[in-house]
């Protein structure tokens, strides 16, 4: 081809169209030769151009297009004429190609030694270019360049190898350190590997007669990937029982166990809990990125009054503070944000957890056991004997830890626990279900955190959007007051959210806060006094109003908020 190139250097070209200054140009040089960067990218993080820009004048100077692809549906087949390795050191992805062209979307396209190498990689092919943003090749990449082909890969070659025997067992792989053992192993890997670069929360491996499905939640929604190699699911079990330390001869009963690992520079502890089938075993791994740290109150997505107002019961001296919520709103994590703000050395804290998520130091965090019969409520009877000012209790699962917890509130601790609720209102009533006693929960019980989880509106593609006028009523009967707008944001989906339209998630919170009349309605064991004190708190605030708050700044969208509603929970 005829590579299109610069007359001259661009840096003194940007200086001729002064675009930058002369001492600009000189400072950046020198950071260039510090860092060996190139000298556009030092540019833009200088802050002496925008990389839209620098790329607008690339586009013009080169007389190539500037192209948007964030929401381009692009072919893998194509994008993989470039291997990934090569696509991100050279931040050059494939875009289109035919039998003659290949249309080359580059980050830096004046780079002469990355289109030679491309050139000559492609040949016969000519090379067309492009400007695209480097945000979204990346993007690009993530979603593109992922492990589903190469698992895929691994299962057949796992199933070749062994296809003349019918009667092999495919577990005994998983103890293997040969070729065999090697392939389960790459095969894992490459799932994690995945799991980590889509960000996914759990890893589900299911075994059915004629396939094995593996699934990744993300962003609280499953994505699945079916393979056909069905045998090749005990290979993997046995593999991830053994890295476990899981009793591999017992499939008979459920089992749970952990280890840890590192994929690409983070961090991950697995958590991984086993349950006999009909076909095999099911395995779920939740995935716990310890790089990333404990999320501080304010990251959690709490509104800055609710944080003031959750803080001040989070500082006094006694008491019992619950956090609920179903499976996976995200409970575990903000406990573990108020233990991140408590910890101080002027404070002895203990955790009884099952398990141990996040490892904090100067704080005492135990393990419960329940093979060898510690179990929660023995732990927390042994901690309150060790002194301590503040007590985080994974869960009130009994009548017997709720006992010792609440006894513990009223004789100088803290105590932080989550229950499993609908809200936080029916949270305080559960307890006396659990067999509490009326007056003992209203002596201890100062505060009730709710909370959810819903996904976040991609921000790159995120469109207006009109609710259907089906919904209208429902949502005004929340309010308890008309709409002042009927157009919201809807998902769109592009390259940044894998076309999905959600990228991340983020709490929706309510937080009950126990009054005279409240205390006086449980000593009396009145739920519907009780319910009816809480509706009045002037400081209560139902999720259903948070999450509708979210989707007017946009930052949710009325769908998700209805998921809430759909469930019958987090009504007013």
């Amino acid at each position: 081809m005829s590579q299109p190139r610069l007359k001259t250097r661009l840096g003194d070209l940007l200086v001729t169209e002064r675009i930058i200054t002369e001492e600009q140009l000189r400072q950046a040089l020198a950071s260039q030769h510090r860092l060996g960067r190139k000298l556009g990218r030092t540019l833009v993080e200088l802050g002496y151009l925008s990389e839209h820009q620098l790329l607008s004048f690339l586009s013009q100077q080169l007389k190539i297009p500037y192209l948007d692809i964030a929401e381009r549906r692009l072919d893998p087949n194509v994008a993989k004429l470039i291997p990934e390795v090569l696509a991100r050191r050279y931040r050059a992805l494939a875009l289109e190609a035919d039998d003659d062209t290949v249309l080359i979307g580059m980050s830096d396209p004046a780079d002469l030694q990355v289109l030679d190498a491309l050139e000559e990689r492609l040949a016969p092919r000519e090379l067309r270019l492009a400007v695209v943003e480097e945000a979204q090749l990346l993007n690009a990449f993530d979603s593109i360049y992922r492990r589903t082909q190469e698992i895929a890969s691994y299962a057949s070659q796992l199933e070749e190898e062994h296809q003349q025997t019918a009667d092999f067992d495919f577990g005994s792989l998983g103890r293997e350190e040969g070729e065999g053992g090697a392939t389960v192993a790459r095969l894992l890997q490459s799932l994690f590997e995945d799991a980590v670069q889509m960000r996914a929360s759990d890893i589900h491996i299911e075994p059915e007669q004629t396939q094995l499905r593996i699934r990744q939640r993300v962003d609280g929604v499953l994505h699945e990937n079916v393979l056909k190699e069905a045998r090749v699911a005990s290979a993997l079990v046995l593999r991830l029982k053994l890295m476990a330390d899981l009793d591999i001869s017992e499939r008979r009963l459920p089992q749970d166990g952990r280890f840890h690992m590192k994929i690409h520079g983070h961090a991950i502890d697995v958590r991984i809990s086993t349950m006999p089938v009909q076909f095999g075993e099911a395995v779920v791994m939740r995935l716990l990125d310890q790089t990333s740290g404990v999320l501080s109150l304010a990251d959690t997505g709490m509104p800055d009054e609710l944080v003031e107002h959750f803080r001040r019961n989070l500082k006094r001296p006694h008491g019992m503070v619950l956090v609920t919520g179903p499976t996976g709103s995200g409970k575990t994590t903000t406990l573990y944000g108020a233990l991140a703000e408590l910890n101080e050395p002027a404070k002895k804290i203990i955790t009884v957890e099952d398990p141990v998520e996040y490892r904090l130091p100067r704080i005492n965090q135990v393990q419960v056991n329940h093979k060898i019969g510690l179990d929660f409520s023995q732990v927390l009877r042994t901690t309150l004997r060790h002194d301590p000012d503040i007590l985080m209790v994974g869960e009130m699962r009994d009548e017997e830890t709720v006992e010792i917890g609440l006894r513990g509130a009223i004789t100088g601790h803290l105590v932080l626990s989550t229950l499993h609720t609908n809200d936080a209102v029916t949270c305080a009533l559960r307890l006396i279900d659990m067999g509490a006693q009326g007056y003992l929960v209203a002596s201890a019980l100062r505060a009730v955190l709710a909370q959810r989880l819903v996904r976040r509106l991609c921000s790159k593609c995120a469109k207006p959007q009109v609710i259907d006028p089906k919904d209208k009523p429902l949502i005004e009967q929340t309010l308890g007051e008309p709409l002042t707008t009927t157009t919201f944001k809807a998902p769109h989906g592009c390259q940044a959210c894998n076309h999905t339209g959600y990228r991340g998630r983020i709490g929706v919170f309510e937080l009950l806060e126990l009054d005279a009349a409240m205390n006086e309605a449980m000593r009396s064991q009145d739920p519907q006094g009780f319910t009816a004190a809480a509706h009045r708190h002037p400081l209560y605030r139902p999720l259903a109003l948070m999450a509708l708050d979210y989707a007017h700044q946009g930052i949710t969208s009325i769908e998700e908020v209805l998921k809430l509603w759909d469930s019958g929970e987090a009504m007013a």
